[in-house]
């Protein structure tokens, strides 16, 4: 499996141009692809800290304002595409169910994030290119 990061610009809508342009900055958005497709990237981020956070998926799919069957498909994606799982959940008991990051799915969020602001630090000092706008 081919494996690849990507970061693109985000989109100025049209509607932006009618502000007086005070406040400029560059941006990205960051993700990982498997074989041409995206695999992970900030939503699966925000999802996976939101169960490690909560100790629950639905609740962390709800934070997002995301729907269950949703959240759902993106950790069985992330749980069947890799090697390792990112997620497991334990049913039933006294306290219902749970659902826990593996150390595989905190060691991964954690070196995306670690590379996300790497790649926010390089962008933040390259203001050059603002400074012509």
């Amino acid at each position: 499996m081919a494996s690849n990061v990507y970061c693109k610009p985000a989109e100025i809508p049209l509607s932006f141009l009618k502000f007086d342009m005070k406040r400029k900055q560059i941006r990205l958005r960051c993700w990982v692809e498997l074989d041409g497709l995206k695999f992970f990237g900030p939503g699966p981020a925000e999802l996976l800290e939101g169960i490690k956070r909560e100790g629950s998926l639905a609740k962390s799919a709800k934070q997002m304002g995301m729907s269950y069957k949703k959240a759902w498909d993106i950790v069985q994606s992330l749980n069947k595409l890799t090697k390792n799982k990112f997620v497991e959940s334990h049913k039933g008991g006294e306290e219902g169910g749970r659902t826990v990051l593996t150390r595989h799915g905190k060691n991964f969020v954690s070196q995306y994030r670690i590379l996300e602001k790497k790649l926010n630090g390089i962008v933040a000092k390259e203001d050059n290119l603002l400074k012509l706008l």
